[in-house]
């Protein structure tokens, strides 16, 4: 249930998002309208002026008084006037820093002269001045802000996605952790009264050969029962000698596969204790080999390479059998994958869980070749 109201959340919280870049969008084109709108109406006030003074032929004097007062009046775009002489005696809406403003304001004025022409001002027979002068702010704005608006969406886009990944991998993680525990439950009872048949078996005098094996089989059953009840809560990692748990799990696929398979385990490991989960490694192994086999259709090699490096021990553990592509290799881990007609394709899944989760490891397939074989490398570290 925690996990659904999670997902409500992180709707209602999208939903928010969503809203809240709506109304940003909707503030700010408002006030860059109402900003331009309020520009418009002071440069038609000025033209009019313009055209009053130009109808009575005014004298230079005030067409010059004019000009100063369209520039007073602009707040948003960038002036620079010079004389003859290139010499600027006029500047507005230029950023200056503290220091080396003439540099600076020169440096404006180049790029200026580059984007376009000037407006000449005739003073006299052979006296002019030059306005120089770029985008205004407003319209640079305007032009970055569809930019702006398409990073918020992707942005705003990439964090759904992400949100909606993370609740859906959650939902199927509950949904595994509740089967698995599930899965124990059942098989609580069956395996407690298969012991209490067992004690029957010994009291009719039954081989006590196969009394011990099927004993045996019990015990696997309770080891089973054990993992799935451990699946989704952490478990308690305690030191294990892992060349002897390898090698336990060997003997008991070994007696249990085909003649035609044969297994082979080469260690050099100075210091085999490490932080294990008996239960759960035990899962990884044997859910390795059985992939093996079937991979070899029951005939074939599996060799299991123990090996110590640095503060890590090294498990390499490969097959004969059919191989796998590289498409195939990118989506072994994932839920669902299976090469087989039965089966629901977790056995990597939890594989994969169990050692990066659980024991901080990683797991991997070092190397495939179709109809070669494959090689799976599980890390482990010599401390947690």
């Amino acid at each position: 249930m925690e996990i659904y109201n999670k997902k409500r959340w992180w709707k209602f919280m999208l939903f928010v998002g969503a809203a809240a870049i709506s109304l940003f969008s909707l503030l700010y084109t408002n006030r860059l309208t109402s900003e331009l709108k309020q520009e418009e109406q002071i440069k038609i006030e000025l033209w009019a002026e313009a055209n009053r003074l130009l109808a009575i032929d005014a004298s230079p004097g005030e067409t010059m008084s004019l000009i100063v007062e369209i520039l007073r009046h602009n707040t948003t775009v960038p002036v620079i006037v010079t004389t003859d002489e290139d010499e600027i005696i006029f500047h507005r809406n230029v950023s200056l820093p503290r220091n080396n403003q003439e540099q600076h304001l020169r440096q404006v004025l180049e790029k200026m002269k580059r984007y376009r022409d000037p407006f000449p001002v005739k003073l006299a027979e052979d006296e002019f001045q030059y306005i120089y002068f770029h985008d205004s702010i407003l319209l640079r704005k305007l032009q970055w802000f569809p930019i702006v608006q398409l990073i918020i969406v992707f942005v705003f886009m990439l964090v759904a996605y992400v949100a909606f990944s993370v609740a859906r991998k959650l939902e199927q993680d509950q949904v595994w952790v509740g089967m698995a525990r599930e899965t124990a439950h059942q098989l609580g009872t069956p395996t407690t009264s298969l012991l209490g048949w067992m004690d029957v078996l010994t009291m009719k005098n039954t081989d006590p050969e196969l009394i011990k094996e099927m004993h045996f089989d019990i015990q696997r059953l309770q080891t089973i029962t054990s993992r799935f009840s451990k699946i989704g809560s952490k478990p308690d990692l305690k030191q294990e000698n892992i060349i002897e748990v390898i090698e336990s799990m060997v003997s008991y696929l070994r007696k249990r596969s085909s003649s035609l398979v044969s297994f082979t385990v080469v260690h050099s490991v100075k210091n085999p204790l490490i932080p294990l989960s008996k239960p759960l490694f035990e899962w990884v192994v044997e859910n390795l080999c059985k992939n093996a086999i079937d991979a070899m259709e029951g005939e074939g090699q599996i060799s299991i390479l123990i090996r110590s490096h640095k503060d890590s021990i090294f498990i390499d553990i490969s097959d004969t059998g059919r191989g796998m592509s590289r498409q195939t290799q990118k989506t072994a881990f994932k839920p669902g994958y299976s090469t087989k007609s039965r089966g629901w394709g977790l056995g990597l899944t939890l594989s994969h869980r169990i050692i990066e989760h659980y024991h901080k490891g990683k797991i991997s397939i070092l190397s495939s070749v179709p109809n070669k074989g494959t090689t799976f490398r599980v890390v482990l570290p010599s401390e947690v």
